[in-house]
């Protein structure tokens, strides 16, 4: 195919789900050589559109085109066939085998006798990071790698398996800064090459850096395809969410002192590991508290520390003055605590079980009756939850996984809300979500500080964090190296350098 020439084309898609329609006679095309957005609020149909494409759902009606061609995509091989790879948000890889065996997973290269062959696999997936021009050894155990290499690798395994069009979903959602450039610089030379990027986010600055063109989807129908240079961020915003959303791109500060309530958890030199060394901190009924630093900085194993996962080697935690001996979670929930883990998906959601299920897991005690669980009850409790927090799902008995990434945000955000905790610990998050939702998430943030909760937020979002935080603590290698108030932080760019240690 030439660059510019139509590389897939998904024409008229329809797709249904127990006879709700989630996509209605949908077009969607990405050229040679092109990176095109694809933008939505949750439940746009984003997701489903692209799974169709993968060969993961199966479409009601419409077809698709590959350089030209009619295609039938029933199946993820028929995908791979037809050169289209997926490049997840929630990584595909099998941390127990090397960079080079995940590469060729399902597809290994075989020596005499059938045998697997390892050394050719080396040798090609060499060859794959040589073409990328990345540096990544392909024996090396993925576990011991960072997030950024986890990355390389999924981008190495589609383009081993000839993919000449590439989905990308937030790829960006787990990555720091500098290995986000190094992202974007190794997109570029993959469009000199010819192949076609589809790259899903909700980060407006990196789609106008690096998208050609953006399609936006609502309620499952097309909304608008065109080049970025036609369209401001504010169009794309109200065409996302539907309306105008104001502030959405630069949130305001949150005007709030806190510093004459009292302490609601103070931590006393707590120190687990490498990753939490000798850290204190005041944390003040209504006040939101934002931890700021790069990945590995030990953010998220101060939360772990925090909520009893990870068992602190030394110091001590106190909530409302009292020392609070927290060895576990439920001792954690027992105190006051709630946290909205990193990872919602291995960590907040049981994906199987359904919406009611999963929003009821922590609340169990209130729906018992003796000793059995009350089912009227539990209805509900769950139902009001779901009107609460708006969760959009059409049934409470559907799995929580057929949510999109944001109402599936929303389910752990209840779940956990229900218990009334005196302190919330949000890991990332507004990650993976559209900018709507972003906008109700951090209003919902400020709510809970203003009803009395005191809240600490981690954020690798900037301006998100500064919109919330009343102070923020750097920190670096398990260790706080500032603490800044919000009024002596005067923009994202301060608060950047904070974090680089300038």
């Amino acid at each position: 195919m030439k660059t510019g020439e139509p590389a897939v084309e998904m024409r008229s898609i329809s797709k249904g789900f127990n006879g709700v329609n989630v996509l209605n006679d949908v077009d969607f095309e990405v050229r040679a050589g092109e990176v095109h957005a694809l933008a939505g609020g949750n439940g746009a149909g984003k997701s489903t559109l692209m799974k169709i494409l993968q060969g993961v759902y199966q479409t009601d009606s419409g077809s698709i085109l590959v350089g030209g061609k009619p295609v039938e995509i029933n199946s993820i091989q028929d995908a791979k066939a037809a050169g289209i790879g997926m490049v997840f948000q929630e990584f595909s890889l099998v941390p127990s085998l090397t960079v080079a065996q995940n590469i060729f997973l399902g597809a290994e290269p075989q020596g005499r006798g059938g045998l697997i062959d390892d050394r050719e696999a080396v040798r090609r997936a060499s060859e794959v990071f040589k073409e990328m021009e990345v540096e990544v050894d392909p024996r090396t155990q993925v576990s011991k790698l960072g997030t950024a290499y986890w990355q390389l690798t999924e981008i190495a395994k589609a383009l081993a398996q000839n993919a000449r069009v590439l989905i990308m979903d937030e790829p960006t959602a787990s990555l720091a800064r500098h290995e986000t450039e190094a992202l974007f610089d190794l997109v570029a030379r993959l469009k000199k090459r010819g192949i076609s990027i589809i790259y899903i986010s909700h980060r407006m600055d990196e789609v106008y850096r690096i998208a050609d063109r953006i399609t936006i989807l609502r309620d499952g129908r097309r909304l608008l395809t065109e080049p970025l240079s036609n369209v401001t961020p504010e169009q794309i915003v109200e065409g996302i969410v539907g309306k105008k959303i104001e502030g959405q791109l630069t949130y305001q500060q949150r005007e709030h002192d806190p510093a004459s309530a009292s302490p609601v958890l103070e931590a006393r030199n707590l120190t687990c590991g490498k990753r939490v060394r000798d850290v204190s901190f005041t944390l003040h009924a209504g006040e939101i508290l934002g931890l700021a630093g790069l990945m590995g900085s030990g953010r998220t194993e101060l939360a772990r520390v925090l909520f009893g996962i990870d068992s602190l080697e030394s110091g001590e935690i106190l909530i409302r003055g009292k020392k609070a001996v927290i060895t576990s979670p439920r001792r954690a929930i027992a105190a006051g605590l709630a946290l909205i883990p990193e990872d919602r998906r291995d960590q907040g959601l049981v994906l199987d079980h359904s919406v009611r299920d999963n929003l009821l897991l922590p609340l169990l005690d209130n729906i018992k009756r003796g000793p059995l669980l009350d089912a009227g009850a539990g209805r509900t409790l769950s139902g009001s939850l779901i009107k609460r927090f708006a969760v959009k799902v059409a049934h409470p008995n559907k799995p929580v996984r057929l949510l999109s990434g944001g109402n599936q945000q929303k389910v752990v955000l209840a779940k956990w809300l229900g218990t009334e905790p005196d302190v919330l610990i949000l890991d990332e998050p507004t990650a993976g979500v559209d900018i709507g939702t972003k906008s109700e998430i951090l209003d919902m943030i400020r709510e809970l500080a203003n009803a009395g909760k005191a809240v600490i937020v981690i954020s690798s979002e900037y301006p998100e964090l500064l919109a919330v935080s009343d102070r923020v603590l750097v920190l670096r290698d398990g260790s706080i190296t500032r603490e800044l108030k919000r009024s002596e932080i005067a923009d994202e760019e301060s608060l950047q350098l904070a974090v680089q240690g300038v």
